[in-house]
């Protein structure tokens, strides 16, 4: 992927971090997707997800993973093969929803 590409890519996944932040703030003050900023650049590119990705993950609510893969900002991200494999790689079992 082409470094632009990836900023691009990059941008968007923050900007769905935010909108489905403040979305998902109105429902539930738990839920924070901008707490995973982190694996942003594992989910986007080919990286090994970093310590401080991985502590955000295991740190946040499972229920809220659930409302992700619903959101349709987030979802595209949490249900990509880069997501799962940063969970995956950072043992973190994604929950059926």
């Amino acid at each position: 992927m082409a470094a632009s590409s990836k900023a691009s890519s990059l941008a968007l996944l923050l900007l769905a971090l935010t909108v489905s932040s403040a979305v998902l703030g109105l429902a539930a003050t738990t839920c924070t997707p901008t707490q995973l900023t982190p694996c942003a650049p594992a989910i986007i590119g080919n990286a090994a997800p970093t310590a401080a990705c991985c502590a955000k993950l295991k740190a946040h609510p499972a229920t809220c993973f659930c409302q992700y893969k619903k959101d349709p900002n987030m979802k595209r991200y949490v249900n990509s093969p880069n997501g799962k494999k940063v969970f995956a790689a950072c043992k973190v079992p994604l929950p059926r929803c």
